[in-house]
C-alpha cells in the first residue's frame, strides 16, 4: 500500500483551510475521488473543502468507539452503522475483557451511530460499487473509527479506498497502510500530541453546523 506524507510541521488555520490543503496533497498526486465520506462531525468542514476541489459528492461515514470498563476513553474497538466492527485483539486479551462485554457495546454502539448517520442524511448511503472513495477526518490519533469506516466503505465493493486526513502520527498512518489503497495524510510530526495541537482554530463542530456541509 501507498503512504503518502509531509515531512515538515505546519499549523492549519482551521479546519477548512486543513481540507484545502489536504485536496491540494491529494491532487498532487494524481487521485481522483469519485465521492469523498467524512467522518463526523470534525471531518466535515475538511470534507467538504475536499468535495468541492474535486467538484464530487459529499456524504457521511459514521462509527464510534468501545471504550474499556471503567475507561470509555480507551479505545477496544469501534463499530461502524452497518455493523462492521474493528477490533484491538491484543489489548482486548491484555485486559481480559469478556465477550459478553463486548457484545452488549457492540450492540448499543452500533445503534447510536446509526441514529447518528440518519441525523446526517435524509437516505441510505449511495452504492458504493466501483467508485473511488475518499475517506476523511480532521485528524487521526489511534486509528480506531477510521479503521471501522473502512470496513464500512470495503463492505461496499469500492474500486478503490483513500484515507485522507491533514494530521496524524506515523505509526497510526503507516498501519492505515494496510486497509486503505492509499493514505494521505499531509502532516505527520515526530512528536505527535492531540490533534487540535496542530490547528489554530479548532472549536467543536455541531450537530447544525456539520450538516450545512452537507448541503
Amino acid at each position: 500500500m501507498m503512504v503518502l506524507a509531509a515531512e515538515r510541521t505546519r499549523m492549519f488555520r482551521d479546519r477548512t483551510d486543513a481540507g484545502e490543503q489536504l485536496a491540494d496533497a491529494m491532487a498532487g498526486r494524481g487521485l481522483d475521488p469519485t465521492i469523498v465520506l467524512a467522518i463526523p462531525r470534525g471531518g466535515l468542514p475538511p470534507g467538504r473543502a475536499v468535495a468541492d476541489h474535486f467538484d464530487v459528492p459529499l456524504d457521511v461515514v459514521v462509527a464510534k468507539k468501545i471504550g474499556a470498563p471503567n475507561n470509555p476513553e480507551l479505545a477496544l474497538a469501534a463499530v461502524a452503522e452497518d455493523g462492521s466492527l474493528w477490533r484491538n485483539d491484543d489489548l482486548i486479551a491484555q485486559l481480559s475483557v469478556s465477550g459478553d462485554y463486548l457484545e452488549s457495546e457492540r450492540v448499543r454502539v452500533r445503534e447510536e451511530a446509526n441514529d447518528k448517520a440518519e441525523r446526517y442524511r435524509d437516505a441510505p448511503l449511495p452504492s458504493l460499487r466501483g467508485e473511488r472513495v475518499a475517506v476523511v477526518d480532521d485528524g487521526i490519533a489511534t486509528g480506531a473509527t477510521m479503521r471501522a469506516c473502512l470496513a464500512r466503505v470495503r463492505a461496499g465493493d469500492p474500486e478503490s479506498v483513500t484515507v485522507g486526513v491533514p494530521v496524524g502520527p506515523r505509526d497510526t498512518i503507516d498501519d492505515l497502510a494496510a486497509v486503505a489503497d492509499t493514505v494521505v495524510c499531509v502532516e505527520t510530526p515526530a512528536a505527535f500530541r492531540a490533534v487540535g495541537a496542530y490547528y489554530q482554530t479548532f472549536a467543536q463542530v455541531s450537530d447544525e453546523e456539520a450538516i450545512e456541509y452537507l448541503r
